[in-house]
């Protein structure tokens, strides 16, 4: 493995390529990887980063991302089908009718959604970002798509605004039932227990603490407890586990695992960095409109 990490640190230098690894990666990834963290982290680098190529270690609508930030650089994605099922489960034919049965009221997409739905939407949003990014609209009610979970949790942390959902979800956050927070307390009495908001709402109100990836990864770091129940992606336990050996860190069951987000490999990097393909495209009317959403977005999360 070391050769081939040589290897691509060696070619990514030669062409300014710039690697971007969502925490839900294969940990290994994190070996080549200039920048790791959560959708937002890695959008504000995509939008600023002054390298020719964007490797996107990540799924689809990640890169899309990143390609309606830097219109302007080669965006790569080393596994072209990694998707996303809550993505998938919103197309703009299903957000306009969504739209009609409820006009007039702004839209909000997470970022988990394809630039054809972003180019319909008011203002996206991430799961770290979701409660300021509703609240800065100041309406009475929202729309939200595609993730009725993150939607509903934003809307009891803000008590005044009505958030209408879309019936979208993550299933590797929704394996999550309160009976396993349950037993993993059971287990670990000591341990705090850290929710991703995607998780169902009777999960996340058993939690200590709700955050997104990036969010959870911090609790834990700045906490004095030594002891953590960790309710997402398995990404985030092996991170963990590896920058803070002296604490513990317990998933809340086996096998919550993205499978979109673990195809990649490093084998995978390099051949797309040798042959540059897998290249991400975006329809430029689409993208003229859809990167306003993101735009207003960033705005929102300075």
């Amino acid at each position: 493995m070391q050769a081939l990490v040589e290897t691509i640190n060696k070619l990514k230098k030669e062409k300014n390529a710039v690697i971007l690894a969502h925490c839900y990666q294969p940990v290994e990834i994190d070996l080549v990887a200039d920048y790791v963290g959560d959708s937002l982290y890695l959008s504000q680098v995509a939008a600023k980063t002054d390298a020719d190529m964007i490797i996107f270690a990540g799924v689809y609508f990640m890169a899309q991302t990143a390609k309606l930030l830097s219109p302007d650089k080669k965006v790569i994605l080393p596994q072209i089908d990694a998707g996303c099922h809550m993505a998938d489960m919103i197309n703009y034919k299903q957000l306009l009718d969504f739209k009609a049965k409820n006009p007039g009221i702004p839209t909000v997409c997470y970022v988990n959604s394809t630039a054809e739905v972003k180019s319909e939407c008011d203002l996206c949003c991430t799961s770290s970002n979701a409660v300021d990014v509703v609240k800065s609209l100041n309406a009475e009610r929202v729309l939200f798509l595609p993730d009725m979970y993150l939607g509903k949790w934003v809307e009891k942390q803000l008590g005044n605004v009505e958030v209408i959902t879309y019936p979208g979800f993550c299933p590797t956050h929704l394996q999550i039932r309160p009976a396993d927070i349950e037993a993993a307390r059971k287990e670990h009495p000591e341990a705090l227990v850290l929710v991703h908001p995607e998780c169902h709402m009777s999960v996340s109100e058993m939690a200590d603490y709700v955050g997104s990836t990036t969010g959870i990864m911090n609790f834990a770091k700045n906490s004095d407890n030594k002891s953590f129940i960790i309710v997402t992606e398995q990404g985030v336990v092996d991170r963990l586990k590896r920058d803070m050996p002296e604490k513990e860190f317990v998933p809340v069951k086996d096998n919550i695992v993205c499978p979109s987000m673990k195809m990649t490999t490093l084998d995978d990097i390099l051949k797309v960095l040798q042959n540059e393909s897998n290249e991400i495209f975006v329809d430029g009317n689409v993208a003229q409109k859809a990167v306003k959403c993101i735009d207003r977005m960033l705005e929102v999360s300075k």
